[in-house]
């Protein structure tokens, strides 16, 4: 794939969804663990391995058979169909400061866009602050592979160490600093000892948290 990056300084932010925009990790964790057990995967925390895979992956991995496929997706489509996606508290006023300086902003996630559909028929106030969306359709290697990261940055016109990427998982927060930006981690979904040494800065979220304080943060 190949990417259009611009000689320029603008700073851009790149936003994972699940556990970051919206609070629904632990939701999605109990839906898959119990599916785990249902068709006895063999995997430790298999709701934590498949984070960042897109649906097509983790059909192709753990349900490959065409009627476990269809099921698993059955599945999944009737829970999310139903599931309400709450906004983690502090984001609205945090895009809106991003927004009133020009700052673009992206979203990075392996969700299917029948997901992204069902969000915005919820937030439908939030997808105007986006310049772009990035989603599982979007890309070919899913986190820890930056690919998705350097696609959006590319989108908004930055440079992608001029980005700064907003992550909550181990291999979000891979997939952002193997991007070259600037990494943000949340300890919404994981502890933060989990996530030391693995982002530029962790915070426990956005309330209290500005755009100068995201501006402050420095590569070491």
């Amino acid at each position: 794939m190949n990417f259009n990056f611009f000689n320029m300084t603008k700073r851009g932010v790149l936003f994972d969804l699940d556990g970051v925009l919206i609070d629904s990790e632990r939701i999605y964790s109990g839906f898959y663990d119990e599916l785990g057990e249902l068709y006895n995967i063999e995997e430790d925390n298999f709701s934590m391995a498949i984070k960042g895979s897109t649906i097509e992956q983790i059909l192709s991995r753990y349900f490959p058979s065409p009627e476990a496929s269809a099921d698993v997706l059955r599945r999944i489509n009737e829970f999310e169909s139903g599931m309400e996606y709450p906004v983690c508290e502090g984001v609205p006023e945090f895009l809106a400061e991003l927004k009133s300086r020009g700052i673009p902003m992206a979203i990075v996630t392996s969700s299917s866009d029948n997901k992204m559909v069902k969000l915005w028929q919820q937030h439908g106030e939030l997808k105007d602050f986006f310049d772009t969306i990035v989603t599982g359709s979007d890309i070919s290697r899913s986190k820890p592979d930056p690919e998705g990261y350097l696609l959006a940055a590319s989108r908004i016109g930055c440079n992608p160490e001029d980005c700064y990427v907003f992550e909550d998982s181990i291999s979000g927060l891979a997939a952002g600093m193997a991007a070259g930006a600037v990494v943000v981690g949340l300890a919404t979904t994981l502890p933060a000892e989990r996530l030391q040494g693995k982002a530029h800065i962790l915070i426990d979220g956005f309330a209290g948290f500005s755009v100068d304080d995201m501006l402050a943060v420095k590569r070491h």
